[in-house]
């Protein structure tokens, strides 16, 4: 018999007391001394304007930690090859746990990188048919487009027994990479006119690339090189010469008694431009480039990037090229119906991976989508994927907006998955904006009261029914809701998109109006972006704002960014006499003992590198000298110290007045970026302030038409309204301006909306509604006619 327990309250377990996570002090970036309990096993959710810190305070303090201490417990040697974390500027962290941290960073955008290769789906392919393909080709690397085949032969000497002996021997090694594109996919051709004019001769002014000028160092390069003539017109090159031109391999040679290296046109283009990202590349060239090059799919694998070995092994008639071509969902269902005892739990495992696919709503993926052109929400999703079916327990899973990217239909089934994760005994903390995905946390932390340096505090905790009484920025604003405009502009013309079939389209015809505010909406994966990129995007005046993120190191920031340093320093120069190289932190203004870093950075091994500020400059980053001198009473480091919004004021009157600082400085006001500090390094700003930073960047270019790619991503509910404002003025001056968007208050604000669907994948690619808002919603003939109509509350 079992003993009996004696009656009354028992006493807890001391492992049982510890249900918190602690975080007193916390001071990492604009946070200003947070203290904070967080219950473990529940979901908490973490809101506040964008640049409040709930970011600091997340990852950069709880995971930040939680990652560091785990990295410790390896040994010196392990991590010597881990990234160095130092300790976040905090008091005492108390009760954390192993914290799994799945973000809207972009998978790698390596071209060899596609949806298969990161989720690991492709290796468990490629192992299927190298077991059950016929015929059978050779092991799994047979099947990868990133293994080339290669044989060699040779005589080898090694001692044997006391003596030297020689034999023959020879090697094999069968990949599955296609020979002609080399496991692309694609094959880059040049546009030869885009590069000269045939016309002319070379001292003429025949090449036209950017930076070819006749008087330029790479004109007088090739005008006198001497492998053909410089006065000769191109058509009247000989194929030798024209070879020359085009293809020569490096060569030294002398030009006015200097010995260069000459290189042909085209392998100097390969290194000098398309070795960059296309982001980081100045818009004129990044202009040359989109009209020089061609891509094309590859002719032999048609763009599989398999070779034909890889490609003849099948499975009941299917090729590993066709499995990772199909939708995710048909794979799945395929898989499902392989039986074969000998890889009973490779069929198994390959089939829950699948399944998650789908049941995270990305099922109308495929294996071959290269992983670079996923969107932030989709990224996020799929790194989601390897943590659905896993059986730990007690960890902490940090996720930041997860429900970016997703139509209203699908945000339901993400909150599922969070609570399931929750209800599996882990903590959940989410930074998130949407009303819906708040209304599920078991607990919410506000901080505010706004951005930036007015930010960093906690101004609420405790659930929803107390946030809305709680009178902050996010109680006030979570009930809001948009109405629907009573009256629409009028088009001036439309953009005419016939026969369109990128990805999932359906041969879809469509007018997208001009001169008027257009939305395009549809579930994730219905085929808005294959719209745009396919149809529109390289149409003459059409500026692209996508979510892909900024390049900087951290000495970039929004005044070197938006070009907004180079009038300051051409007038800093102008008044004071000198030459504008002394008003930059990266040049010969400089303070020489940090190099214009501002910090002096002490790399000690496996331990975490150490940031000082420099005594010389005090962390300025210029040096004295250049500290004298003075614009409107203030020098170049107090300049850059300005918030955006106060900069604006500097340089709009007076002595100070700069207008081309003042036009770039107003279009950062009009997204909301007042309050940055115009010097503050890129690496230091949260992930909606560096898309809004990107869009005021970008209103810059001549456009016509300006399409945006969610542009409500990382903004608060009392920040849509300012974008909403933002796009009205851009279009009462004369501009189109195409939304891709899933948020109801800028549908409901919309001239005209183009519906996508009815759903993903093979099951979308089609229009299904175009029209007002009003129609929309009185219609309600499709998901999004649906949720509009719920959330507007007609």
């Amino acid at each position: 018999m079992p003993a009996r327990q004696p009656a009354g309250p028992q006493p807890i377990h001391p492992a049982d007391s510890h249900d918190t996570i602690r975080v007193l002090g916390a001071r990492e970036n604009n946070l200003k001394n947070v203290d904070v309990e967080l219950p473990k096993r529940r979901l908490t959710v973490f809101t506040g304007v964008s640049g409040s810190g709930k970011s600091s305070l997340v990852f950069g303090t709880i995971a930040a930690e939680s990652q560091r201490m785990i990295n410790e417990t390896y040994s010196a040697f392990v991590q010597g090859f881990m990234p160095n974390v130092g300790r976040p500027d905090v008091d005492v962290l108390e009760g954390l746990t192993t914290a799994i941290i799945v973000d809207q960073e972009r998978l790698g955008a390596n071209p060899r990188s596609t949806l298969g290769t990161v989720t690991d789906v492709n290796a468990m392919l490629r192992i299927l048919f190298s077991r059950l393909g016929t015929p059978h080709i050779g092991s799994s690397q047979a099947f990868s487009f990133n293994v080339a085949s290669i044989s060699g032969a040779g005589a080898v000497s090694y001692a044997k027994g006391g003596r030297e002996v020689k034999e023959r021997r020879d090697f094999a090694v069968v990949g599955g990479m296609c020979p002609r594109c080399e496991g692309m996919g694609k094959v880059s051709d040049f546009d030869l006119t885009a590069l000269y004019d045939e016309d002319k001769s070379i001292s003429e002014g025949a090449l036209t690339i950017p930076g070819y000028s006749v008087d330029g160092w790479y004109g007088r390069i090739f005008g006198n090189s001497g492998f053909f003539s410089a006065d000769k017109p191109i058509k009247k090159f000989t194929k030798k010469e024209l070879d020359a031109l085009l293809y020569k391999e490096a060569t030294r040679i002398k030009v006015d008694g200097i010995n260069v290296t000459y290189e042909g046109l085209i392998p100097r283009i390969q290194k000098s431009m398309l070795s960059k990202d296309r982001e980081a590349m100045q818009p004129h060239i990044r202009a040359f480039v989109d009209r020089a090059i061609t891509f094309q799919t590859c002719p032999d694998c048609d763009g599989t990037r398999l070779n034909e070995g890889a490609r003849s092994s099948k499975i009941n008639g299917i090729s590993i090229a066709d499995a990772c071509r199909m939708q995710i969902s048909d794979l799945a269902e395929w898989i499902a119906t392989l039986e074969d005892p000998s890889v009973a739990p490779l069929l198994e495992s390959l089939s829950a991976s699948l399944t998650s696919f789908v049941d995270i709503g990305l099922g109308y993926l495929s294996l071959e989508r290269p992983s670079g052109t996923l969107s932030g929400g989709e990224a996020q999703r799929t790194k989601l994927i390897r943590h659905l079916g896993s059986s730990l327990t007690d960890v902490t899973y940090v996720f930041d907006e997860p429900t970016i990217g997703l139509h209203p239909h699908d945000i339901a089934r993400m909150n599922t998955l969070l609570l399931a994760l929750r209800d599996k005994g882990n903590t959940v903390l989410v930074v998130e904006h949407k009303p819906e995905a708040i209304a599920i946390a078991d607990h919410i932390v506000d901080l505010g009261p706004r951005a930036g340096s007015e930010g960093g505090q906690i101004v609420f905790t405790g659930d929803i029914d107390g946030l809305r009484a709680g009178g902050t920025l996010t109680g006030q604003h979570l009930d809001d809701r948009a109405a629907l405009k009573s009256e629409t502009r009028t088009p001036t013309g439309a953009i005419e998109v016939r026969g369109a079939t990128t990805h999932n389209l359906r041969d879809v015809d469509v007018d997208i109006p001009l001169g008027v505010l257009t939305v395009l909406t549809g579930v994730a994966g219905s085929g808005k972006s294959s719209l745009i990129t396919g149809s529109v995007a390289g149409r003459d005046g059409v500026v692209v704002v996508d979510q892909s993120a900024i390049k900087g190191s951290r000495r970039s920031n929004p005044a070197t960014y938006t070009g907004l340093l180079e009038p300051i320093r051409k007038t800093f120069a102008k008044v004071n006499g000198v030459k504008p190289a002394l008003f930059s932190a990266n040049s010969e203004g400089a303070c020489p003992t940090c190099n214009g870093a501002g910090v002096i950075y002490t790399d000690l091994a496996m331990m975490a590198g150490v940031a000082t500020t420099c005594e010389e400059c005090e962390g300025k980053r210029f040096s004295a000298a250049v500290l004298e001198y003075t614009l409107g009473g203030k020098n170049i480091s107090e300049v850059l110290e300005m918030p955006v919004a106060r900069a604006e004021e500097f340089f709009g009157t007076g002595e100070s007045r700069i207008p081309a600082a003042h036009k770039i400085l107003q279009r950062l006001v009009d997204v909301g970026l007042g309050y940055i500090t115009i010097g503050q390094p890129l690496t230091t700003l949260s992930g909606g302030e560096r898309q809004r930073l990107k869009l005021a960047s970008q209103m810059a270019e001549k456009g016509q038409v300006y399409v945006l790619d969610e542009p409500t991503t990382g903004l608060h509910l009392a920040d849509v309204e300012q974008l909403l404002g933002l796009l009205d003025r851009l279009v009462d001056s004369g501009k189109s301006v195409i939304v891709i968007e899933h948020h109801q208050a800028v549908m409901a604000h919309a001239d005209w909306i183009i519906d996508l669907g009815p759903d993903a994948g093979h099951d979308g690619g089609q229009v299904v509604f175009e029209g007002t808002p009003a129609d929309l919603v009185s219609a309600r003939s499709t998901l999004t006619g649906t949720h509009l109509a719920d959330y507007v509350g007609a």
